[in-house]
Parts: C-alpha cells; structure tokens; sequence
C-alpha cells in the first residue's frame, strides 16, 4: 500500500508500507493493504506507520482527515511530532 502523509509545510512520509493506525475521531482504527475506499475526520493521538514487520513510526498529531483509495492512503494533518 502505498501511504502519503502531508502538512500544510512539508510531506512527512511517503512510501510503500504494511499499514497505518490512526486516532479516528471516535476512536483508533487501521488502514491495510486492499481496504476500501473511505475518507475520515482524525482526532489527537499517535498515528503509528507499519513499514514491514520490524519497523514503525510513531508521530503525535492533533487531527485531520484520511483518504483511501485503490490501495493508496493520504493522510492530511496539521502538524506531526515524531515520538521516539
């Protein structure tokens, strides 16, 4: 799947990953491979990005919106922090 994500400033991450967790609005949920299409409002958490297996990515963000769409996912935040 390939994942975009975008603040207004810069591109934060773009590449083929496993999947993504995202704090919906009412509540977490995970986007993978072959999902269907949907677009959400995301709420303050820890969005977490699934590389492969062994490798993620955690960032901090404060809300925004996800499209997915023929195996692609565009998440459009504000700001992301990245958390260690």
């Amino acid at each position: 799947m390939t994942l975009e994500i975008l603040t207004p400033e810069h591109k934060v991450f773009s590449g083929e990953v496993k999947g993504i967790l995202l704090p919906g609005a009412e509540g977490y949920f995970e986007v993978l491979e072959n999902h269907a299409p949907m677009i959400a409002s995301l709420g303050k958490g820890k969005m977490k990005i699934m590389k492969d297996k062994n490798n993620t990515e955690v960032f901090e963000i404060s809300g925004g919106f996800v499209e997915v769409l023929n195996n692609k996912t565009s998440v459009l935040i504000e700001d992301a922090t990245a958390v260690a």
